[in-house]
């Protein structure tokens, strides 16, 4: 078995109605994984399965989560060894845990993604691609964060977005 991390970008069905986490952890078995285990309320879930190309996983996942939900989602998947590696790359370790901010990706981003985040960026962000995810150390008030308008998926490509604290804590979650 392997262990695997999911991540979906959005858990909010509709106004005012969000995905229990209960609920996610049983449409994971449901879908044939194990011992599905979430972290905080924001649709994480590390799991057991059979040793599988992640986009199956990925699609598998959409799949569990579209009929039972109701709502199409995006759902990146990372094997533990990968995600292990992901919370090492931390390019910003020094920064505060819930502002900086990784991006991961289901396609790799390439270098000149940067040069067309820094018009949108103020001065004190950093911003770098590590293994093809974004790593970002906004740095000051949320309220001034204007990069945040520019990681859409129109601009990007599909991803999710987790702060620093997130990504550490399913890592020490895989064990």
């Amino acid at each position: 078995m392997t262990a695997y991390v999911a991540l979906l970008h959005s858990i909010v069905l509709a106004p005012g109605r969000r995905v229990v986490m209960s609920d996610l952890r049983d449409m994971a078995e449901a879908a044939g994984y194990r011992h599905p285990r979430t972290l905080v309320s924001t649709g994480n879930i590390v799991f057991e399965g059979p040793e599988t190309p992640t986009g199956d996983i990925e699609a598998k996942l959409e799949a569990g989560f579209q009929a039972r939900f109701g709502k199409a989602v995006d759902i990146m998947v990372r094997r533990a060894e990968d995600w292990r590696k992901v919370a090492a790359g931390n390019p910003f370790p020094d920064g505060e845990g819930s502002q900086v901010i990784l991006r991961v990706m289901r396609k790799p981003l390439v270098p000149a993604a940067l040069e067309a985040l820094r018009s949108y960026a103020a001065p004190s962000q950093r911003l770098a691609i590590v293994d093809g995810d974004l790593w970002i150390d906004f740095a000051g008030k949320p309220s001034e964060w204007k990069l945040l308008s520019a990681l859409t998926t129109k601009r990007m490509g599909v991803g999710t977005l987790r702060n620093w604290n997130t990504v550490r804590g399913l890592a020490e979650l895989l064990g």
